[in-house]
């Protein structure tokens, strides 16, 4: 049994079964992997992937087993490499987020500037994608963390750290009618097409449970995964724009007019996600501190070490978390 095997059988998993696409991400010949997954079943002697002549047609159910515990034993392997990595030096290597449009164009920026300042020999690489994507990037071990406000709990491998909450507002241009309201109200903006997040993106859920649970059921005009994206439609008329709060910028936005939604939708919460299993470097810490200054490094241990979700709710209970 080789490492190069484990990992041949791990990407195929995670490429659906398509031997092709995973040797093109591994640069390596499809023939190759092909004959190294091969001379594995034989060895163990149980097939790991069921076949339909030369295609692969599904995982076995020793083959899911197999498959993750070689997930597993990768995960150590990469592990060791920082290990080793962080007493050689712990300035130097690659750090890999996952994070959503509205995390990376409006929360992170501060962030990431005084990280690189810092580290300037840390190749940092940021992957945006919908919540569910970048939950199963950190949970498959592709990125080191994850940052966003939905669907993290879904992988029951990560470990969720909160960050902080942020409120929405109601997007409309200057002299729109619902300027003119004193208290705005739900039953308010139900009248006009809402432009807002596709569904599964910055805290859309609690958006969609404020209008069912108040009986409501507003026109879509347009949904998007980007707060620039809503912006512009706003601005062209499609409809009134709820958005969180942080994507509204005084200047370039000054042609349009928040309305505070707070009282609305109530806070959503954004996390940072980790593998539980996984090899904190230094800089990883030092990251997630900056980010989130109430994470100290014993905080997220102690997080780390919690396997169950009420224990990890009260960790965090007596914490106020700042608002955004």
């Amino acid at each position: 049994m080789k490492l190069q095997q484990l990992r041949y059988i791990w990407e195929v998993a995670q490429h659906d079964l398509n031997v092709s696409a995973t040797a093109d991400s591994l640069y390596t010949s499809q023939p190759g992997i092909s004959k190294q997954v091969r001379l594995l079943e034989e060895e163990l002697g149980v097939p790991i992937f069921a076949r339909n002549g030369k295609h692969l047609t599904e995982v076995t159910a020793a083959g899911r087993q197999i498959v993750a515990i070689a997930g597993e034993i990768l995960g150590k392997v990469q592990d060791i490499k920082h290990i080793a990595q962080e007493h050689r030096n712990n300035k130097i290597g690659s750090f890999a987020i996952a994070t959503t449009h509205t995390q990376a164009r409006y929360a992170l920026p501060p962030v990431i500037r005084e990280f690189m300042q810092r580290y300037p020999g840390i190749k940092l690489t940021i992957h945006q994608g919908t919540p569910t994507q970048i939950s199963e990037l950190v949970s498959r071990g592709i990125v080191d963390l994850a940052i966003a406000t939905e669907a993290l709990e879904l992988f029951e491998n990560l470990v969720l750290l909160p960050c902080y909450q942020w409120n929405r507002c109601v997007l409309v241009p200057k002299a729109h009618p619902l300027t003119q309201k004193a208290a705005l109200t739900l039953q308010d903006v139900a009248e006009y097409p809402i432009v807002t997040y596709t569904f599964g993106f910055t805290g859309r859920s609690q958006l969609d449970q404020a209008f069912e649970q108040a009986g409501l059921h507003p026109r879509l005009a347009l949904t998007a995964v980007d707060a620039d994206v809503i912006k512009t439609y706003v601005r062209l008329g499609l409809g009134v724009g709820i958005l969180a709060r942080m994507a509204y910028d005084p200047v370039i936005d000054s042609d349009l007019v928040p309305l505070d939604a707070g009282h609305l939708f109530g806070p959503s919460t954004t996390k940072v996600a980790l593998r539980r299993d996984m090899f904190v470097r230094s800089f990883i810490y030092d990251f997630i501190r900056s980010f989130a200054p109430h994470l100290t490094r014993e905080l997220v241990d102690r997080a780390i070490a919690l396997r169950e979700k009420r224990d990890l709710d009260a960790l965090f209970k007596s914490i106020e978390l700042p608002v955004r």
